[in-house]
């Protein structure tokens, strides 16, 4: 190269001390004699033009980025599409996964320093396990994690979820050991699934909305997730999961229980750790 012209195109008001809202080009020439006068002029008028392209796909990207972070990749999606009307839900069939964390609160009594590492940590293996298989997480509440498995066929969904909690389950037991090898807390995941159609789409306000799912596999999955304490397992799932295809090989019974704010009770089933 011969020459170089490097160039600012701002979009702020010049000589604010730090302002980084520009884009910075720069341009390089192998002709003998460099740039002349007339081909820098023409590049100082093509590059506000190019700055401003550069700076519309960039703010999509960033908007694309932030909605799946924050809503969820296939919500975020959805909300970019346009589907943001109040009260629009699509009935879908799914699979609930509402999972949290054993003895949250005596962790954030006792190490209420620590809440907002061990938080991360943990949330850092399950969302992976999740979204590896192919799962959407829609809601992180506090230690809780909401997401959902959808497919054509309720049986690779089931398929998907179970191997998502497998992997989370396994996760979470290295993380235990390096946390421990660290002198940090360390919890486990109470995780419990369900099957069934749900609503999936806006809700709230008119100056808030929440795009999330609602429906009775939502609101039994929450309290399948709360019984793993009474039977001391880390997994349970309805005999509605089990019974999908040959889903129940890999599982084994715990019993019949009563689900609170649930009118009827239901067999509940783990994973078999010889399957």
């Amino acid at each position: 190269m011969t020459d170089y012209v490097a160039i600012i195109t701002r979009f702020a008001a010049e000589g604010v001390i730090g302002e980084m809202d520009a884009v910075y080009s720069s341009w390089a020439t192998t002709a003998p004699d460099g740039f002349n006068d007339g081909q820098i002029a023409a590049l100082e008028r093509i590059a506000p033009y190019l700055a401003l392209a550069i700076k519309s796909v960039s703010l999509a990207r960033m908007t694309r980025t932030l909605m799946e972070t924050y809503l969820g990749r296939d919500a975020g999606r959805r909300v970019l599409s346009g589907r943001i009307v109040r009260g629009i839900a699509e009935r879908i069939d799914a699979v609930v996964w509402f999972s949290d964390l054993q003895g949250f609160t005596r962790i954030t009594d006792a190490a209420p320093e620590q809440v907002i590492l061990l938080l991360n940590d943990y949330s850092d293996v399950i969302v992976s396990a999740i979204h590896e298989h192919g799962g959407d997480v829609l809601k992180l509440i506090g230690d809780g994690t909401l997401a959902i498995f959808t497919a054509e066929d309720r049986m690779h969904a089931c398929n998907a979820a179970l191997s998502a909690a497998i992997a989370a389950r396994q996760g979470v037991a290295e993380l235990k050991k390096r946390r421990t090898a660290e002198d940090k807390p360390v919890t486990d995941m109470y995780l419990g699934l369900h099957v069934g159609k749900v609503f999936y789409g806006n809700v709230g306000s008119r100056e808030r909305l929440d795009f999330t799912v609602l429906g009775l596999a939502v609101n039994e999955a929450s309290r399948i997730a709360a019984m793993c304490r009474s039977v001391d397992q880390s997994v349970l799932i309805p005999a509605a999961f089990a019974d999908v295809g040959d889903i129940k090989r890999r599982l084994v019974s715990v019993g019949r229980y009563a689900l609170r704010g649930v009118s009827h009770s239901q067999e509940l089933f783990t994973i078999d750790p010889d399957s």
